[in-house]
């Protein structure tokens, strides 16, 4: 599952079950906030990422924070399914600060990749993100912008075009705004792009799982009597939701200031100087 989300008000997703799969979620515009029952708490704020292993069962909530310009936020959010053997482990979470992300160039300076999970014009991205293995590459073209990205034959692809209606893909797909792209299964090794003006868009690729999918609501599992059985453990605080009995949601009700500031650790004073700490120790 894929989704662009936009918020222009404080609606969001309050607490909620899942199990079976890994979400990645991108902030593109304003912030969120997040937390889970396992006592994880945080912001993401433009240019962050979050990887969650769901596993044998997570609850958690995100709430969209709006800028204060009235803009709204924007984030965009992927689901993996995870192998079978792994769809019983331990949840666990992993921010991606947009400082942590490294950027790769054309020789031209005119094509720029965030190399969020993979590899990108010779630039590899910070390793062990998710248990199943992921391309993650968002690119920011310039008029004017040429590329080819290596696939890998494994993978399945998908393109979705963020931003501008000038991306023409493999010399003849032209591509418009908010437009998804699927990549056949067909082992070619490389795509080809060039623009007509500014465009911005996400190449994701996953590892191709050999097993039945079966998807209801937030759980994803490999048959229907195992979706049963999580709705079940779940209903019944077990089998991986146990703690959900005496978890006291947060932010579901709406994220203050104060909660920025302080237990979601999200005042923009101390991410500066986390950041500046940083880039100071990997220059």
């Amino acid at each position: 599952m894929f989704d662009h989300f936009k918020s222009n008000g404080p609606n969001g997703f309050p607490e909620h079950p899942h199990s079976g799969q890994e979400t990645i979620t991108y902030c593109l515009k304003g912030s969120i906030a997040h937390e889970d029952l396992m006592g994880n708490k945080g912001m993401l704020y433009p240019g962050d990422l979050q990887f969650m292993t769901a596993g044998k069962g997570i609850v958690h909530s995100e709430m969209p924070v709006e800028p204060k310009d009235g803009s709204g936020a924007q984030l965009l959010q992927l689901w993996v399914d995870l192998p079978a053997k792994l769809k019983e482990c331990e949840p666990r979470y992993r921010d991606l600060r947009e400082w942590e992300i490294p950027v790769a160039h054309s020789e031209d300076g005119l094509t720029e990749v965030k190399v969020i999970s993979g590899k990108s014009f010779g630039v590899e991205s910070v390793k062990d993100l998710a248990y199943t293995p992921v391309e993650f590459l968002h690119f920011i073209l310039k008029k004017g912008a040429s590329f080819k990205q290596e696939l890998n034959p494994d993978f399945s692809y998908f393109l979705y075009n963020i931003k501008g209606n000038g991306l023409t893909l493999n010399g003849s797909k032209k591509i418009k705004q908010y437009e998804n792209v699927f990549f056949a299964n067909d082992g070619g090794d490389y795509i080809t792009g060039e623009a007509t003006g500014d465009d911005e868009f996400i190449l994701v690729g996953g590892q191709r799982l050999d097993q039945p999918v079966v998807q209801h609501g937030p759980f994803v599992q490999t048959s229907r009597d195992k979706i049963i059985k999580k709705f079940t453990d779940y209903q019944y605080a077990r089998g991986g939701f146990e703690k959900v009995r005496d978890w006291q949601t947060l932010i579901s009700g709406g994220v203050t200031e104060d909660m920025i500031n302080g237990p979601l650790g999200g005042n923009l004073e101390e991410r500066e100087k986390a950041k500046q700490a940083y880039l100071k120790s990997h220059a």
